[in-house]
């Protein structure tokens, strides 16, 4: 999600068409309430959860599109934010993977340039700490944590606004990322999930630009044994800036995003079965929604929260298999937020940008009932 992309001119006329008022059905089990103000408005950010319980908002894009380098601390209990130390680099469009032992892994981004550095967030400390560098500069890409402890970094945009088939491994323990096979074509705006066999699934996104853009239907799969990607199904809609999430019996549900034109997005979602190794069709969104990676979250209860890229967050009730409207509405739909689940089952919602491209500071707490 290359901020450079989202200044685009279709990307602003989607804005607008966009901010249609949501259709309102029965509410689903939970509601979504305004709980506190961050110091920075911000999107294409990043929030994580810390074993403290606070969430780490690092990084995005601040006011005119420039990289931000301050991060904030989250108390949701308490409903305040404080700062922290700032990060080591500007970032925005970047990637945040917490580890096992608590600590937090930044890694990429865009500050002028695409960035190969990573840095981590020590907890203990409250301060971040340079941590190597990537093979490639990349932006837009994803991050995934895997068995093994490492994290596999997959496509982007990288140096000259290039789109990249490229992935690598990083490792921390060691701080070094060792290149791995490429993907068949070059992605951003794509999706990555963390199959329950230890395989990766990434699902469309493009490459190219305006005119030249491709939005591809294809999917592939990611073996850690063999450290290669092999093709596999394909979308019955061919989607980018959409989100993915992996269900309670394994099967991964692809929801939202847009055409090429940034002008058509989709209520539609499909099903992505490990075992036919294909995609079928979902059940349909109460709203239409794109700019929403990495925002779905299964909670719990087998439900799944879809709350950003519209006005209203929605639920898909895991025994229906139908989505439903949550109660209590953002003032507007907000892309590029983040959605961060807590402990509790309840889940954070921060930032984004909605109307004429403006930052929103709002932090909102979805509470399951």
């Amino acid at each position: 999600m290359s901020y450079l992309v989202r200044y685009t001119r279709a990307a602003t006329v989607t804005l607008a068409l966009g901010l249609q008022p949501s259709v309102t059905p029965t509410p689903a089990s939970g509601s979504i309430e305004r709980i506190a103000t961050l110091a920075t408005a911000r999107a294409a950010h990043t929030t994580t959860a810390l074993p403290s319980g606070e969430l780490l908002v690092a990084g995005g894009m601040g006011a005119g599109g420039r990289s931000l380098s301050t991060a904030e601390l989250i108390a949701v209990s308490a409903a305040t934010v404080k700062a922290v130390a700032s990060m080591t680099q500007a970032r925005a469009s970047h990637t945040a993977t917490a580890l096992p032992d608590g600590r937090v892994v930044l890694a990429g981004g865009y500050d002028g340039e695409y960035l190969s550095s990573l840095e981590v967030f020590e907890p203990a400390e409250k301060r971040f700490v340079k941590m190597g560098q990537l093979i490639e500069g990349r932006s837009g890409h994803t991050a995934t944590l895997l068995a093994d402890g490492r994290i596999l970094m997959v496509g982007g945009v990288g140096r000259g606004w290039s789109f990249l088939a490229s992935a690598e491994l990083f490792d921390p323990a060691t701080g070094r990322s060792q290149p791995v096979g490429s993907l068949s074509v070059s992605r951003e705006s794509h999706s990555a999930t963390l199959l329950t066999d230890g395989r990766v699934l990434v699902v469309g996104g493009h490459q190219g630009r305006r005119d030249a853009m491709e939005v591809y239907a294809s999917a592939e799969l990611y073996d850690p044994a063999t450290r290669r990607f092999q093709t596999v199904g394909q979308l019955r809609t061919a989607r980018h800036k959409h989100d993915a999430v992996r269900l309670a019996d394994g099967r991964v549900l692809v929801l939202g995003g847009a055409d090429r034109t940034d002008r058509l997005y989709f209520g539609s979602t499909e099903v992505y079965s490990p075992a036919t190794a294909s995609f079928t069709a979902g059940p349909t969104m109460v709203n239409t929604r794109y700019k929403i990676q990495g925002t779905a979250v299964r909670l719990p209860s087998g439900d799944v929260l879809v709350p950003a890229g519209a006005r209203a967050a929605e639920l898909l009730d895991h025994t229906t298999f139908t989505f439903r409207a949550v109660t209590g509405e953002f003032p507007m739909a907000f892309h590029f937020a983040t959605a961060t689940p807590l402990s509790s089952g309840d889940v954070v919602i921060v930032g984004g940008y909605g109307r004429n491209n403006q930052n929103t500071a709002g932090v909102w707490r979805f509470r399951a009932r």
